[in-house]
């Protein structure tokens, strides 16, 4: 039955959680090649001693794992008062040079200042000044990344977004949130008993999960900052599988209350719940277009877990996958026009991705263990857990799978990745 095959929804898919002492910070190494990415120069910022966190190195990452820049060798020297001289970074092949200072603010808050110049114009672009607490020199920087991305790309970067996952440590079950590089991570809640399933409200102030601390699957929401609670859905049987409408105001469930799992969408305060899909197969791993209109979701109608899609006030669903007899937990990009998933192809289950315009899909990983894609806000990669090493970790690659980042972990196992809006709370 499809519940017990879908590993990111399933009650036996708890079983495959590895054993670890201790939760241990992520930490990135680039591999892969891709295709034309922009020579950025990143100089070690004047006194960056000062700050806690190494601010050009963390730049340099977020820039490398974005998929669109490559890193050019940068001599110290320079920061953001200089002159640069052109001529020497357009030797060293660097497009964009960026440069910066940290200093100490009589208050105890560090001053991070950067300037981005165009080498190949020879012109500054932009120059920022953060002043921030010592303990949110890394968000500085990713920020930095962010407006280099945006300077250079036109388009909005993620570097400052967080990403939330699931841990098991021994016996102990952990909802950890993390920056989008997988550094800067912090439990928001540990428990005995298994955590599943985590989705990111679009205010990204709460994250709906799935527990078990009251003995069954039950669905609440948690204020990520002030760590307060609530139960959403507590029906008969199994309630699991939350996803978020896209306005925040109501949230799409897989609830067995009926006698089989069926969607069912429910208010954010748990009014108004009513049953979407009227099968009799089992319907579950729900997810909203980006305008709110329709529903993707993984159902068995057709004898084997496939996407499909129906109204989101419910209707007439339409099968949406084809390739193989095995596809599970859709994702849809925010622009609408991208699905991820998961595809088990003989033995392995592979993340594959969709053109939902022309129904063209392609494979972009060689794994044999991968599970649960979520997008970044701006579209541009995909976060999904996958088995390097016989240890659970998690990766993000881009849409066409030539940069893929493993965020590593040595001790402990992570699972079900979802990626944070650009809101940041």
């Amino acid at each position: 039955m499809l519940a017990s095959v879908s590993r990111r929804r399933s009650l036996a898919a708890l079983a495959a959680f590895g054993t670890g002492p201790a939760l241990a910070q992520l930490r990135i190494d680039i591999a892969g090649v891709g295709g034309t990415r922009v020579p950025v120069a990143i100089v070690d910022f004047r006194d960056e001693s000062k700050s806690p966190q190494p601010i050009a190195a963390i730049v340099r990452a977020d820039l490398e794992r974005s998929g669109q820049f490559r890193s050019v060798d940068a001599p110290p020297g320079l920061h953001e008062n200089a002159s640069p001289v052109f001529a020497d970074w357009r030797a060293r092949q660097a497009d964009a040079l960026a440069a910066g200072s940290v200093s100490r603010l009589a208050d105890g808050r560090l001053d991070i200042r950067f300037k981005l110049w165009d080498v190949v114009k020879g012109s500054e672009i932009v120059g920022e000044a953060h002043a921030v607490l010592p303990e949110d020199a890394r968000l500085a920087a990713h920020r930095i990344a962010d407006t280099i991305y945006q300077k250079l790309t036109g388009e909005r970067g993620v570097f400052a977004t967080r990403m939330a996952y699931v841990t098991k440590a021994g016996r102990r079950f952990s909802l950890v949130i993390a920056d989008a590089d997988g550094e800067g991570a912090k439990v928001a809640l540990t428990s005995p008993e298994p955590i599943i399933s985590p989705a990111w409200a679009p205010n990204g102030r709460e994250l709906a999960y799935v527990s078990f601390e009251s003995g069954k699957a039950t669905v609440r929401i948690q204020d990520v900052q002030t760590g307060g609670r609530r139960v959403l859905a507590d029906f008969k049987g199994t309630n699991s599988a939350p996803a978020w409408s896209p306005d925040g105001s109501q949230l799409a469930l897989s609830l067995s209350r009926d006698g089989g799992t069926q969607l069912f969408v429910i208010n954010r305060d748990g009014s108004g719940l009513r049953r979407i899909a009227q099968s009799s197969a089992i319907d579950t791993e729900a997810c909203y277009s980006p305008d709110g209109s329709k529903i993707y979701f993984v159902s068995d109608r057709g004898g084997g877990p496939q996407v499909y899609r129906m109204p989101a006030g419910g209707g007439a669903a339409e099968r949406v996958t084809f390739g193989g007899n095995y596809n599970i937990s859709p994702a849809i990009s925010p622009d609408g026009r991208t699905l991820a998933y998961i595809s088990r192809v003989g033995g392995a289950f592979r993340l594959s991705v969709m053109d939902l315009g022309t129904g063209q899909s392609h494979q972009i990983s060689e794994a044999s263990d991968d599970e649960s894609p979520s997008f970044a806000p701006n579209g541009k990669l995909i976060v999904y857990a996958s088995r390097a090493g016989g240890k659970e970790v998690l990766m993000t690659t881009t849409l066409d799978g030539k940069i893929k980042t493993p965020l590593l972990v040595t001790l402990a196992e992570v699972r079900e990745p979802t990626w944070g809006p650009f809101t940041r709370q």
